[in-house]
């Protein structure tokens, strides 16, 4: 059975540039993944306050590899709790600059601040709207991102961001590591 490459898109890009074969991975309901990870990725919010709400921390942004080409950037990612080198996401987003407006774009291409939090600290109004759900067996370059060694089943999202206007602003695929630390309970995170 050939890969979806669509499935993990952007993330794909990466894998293809580099000329290797995407990790297995399926297509999931949301209400079919476990808890912690459907707390984290089952809403239409962004990844990064999410995140700081679960790790009750300040999300870091680590890129791993970037692209700027036309106005879009590429970027190859993992998300960290401040202070800690323990990556809390992976990921791969594509971001539309012509959208942006300049003081954002500019944070955007410094590369020091997830996307989540330039949204918010810059009050650009969007939307977050997951299309995709899905369960991925790691590889070399899952597990090199978020310090893993063996094969893991981990569970992501494939989301497009939307502006007022409802235009693209990025297109994200968000993969969760093997759940530890995350220090909101479940019942906390359901009465959201």
């Amino acid at each position: 059975m050939k890969p979806d490459w669509n499935l993990i898109y952007p993330l794909s890009e990466f894998y293809e540039q580099l000329g290797l074969s995407l990790p297995s991975v399926a297509r999931v309901e949301g209400r079919d993944i476990p808890a912690p990870y459907r707390n984290l990725l089952v809403h239409e919010h962004d990844m990064t306050p999410t995140l700081e709400d679960a790790y009750r921390g300040s999300i870091q942004l680590r890129v791993l590899q970037y692209q700027l080409r036309d106005h879009v950037v590429s970027r190859q990612v993992a998300l960290l709790v401040e202070g800690s080198e323990k990556p809390v996401a992976f990921g791969a987003i594509k971001i539309d600059l012509e959208h942006f407006p300049p003081r954002a774009r500019r944070l955007v291409l410094e590369r020091k601040q997830p996307l989540g939090t330039i949204l918010r600290t810059q009050a650009v109004e969007h939307t977050s709207r997951p299309n995709a759900f899905v369960r991925v067996t790691s590889d070399a370059v899952i597990n090199g991102a978020l310090q893993l060694s063996g094969a893991f089943q981990l569970f992501g999202r494939r989301n497009v961001i939307l502006d007022s206007e409802q235009r693209t602003l990025a297109q994200v695929v968000e993969i969760l590591p093997p759940s530890n630390g995350i220090s909101q309970s479940e019942k906390d995170r359901e009465k959201r």
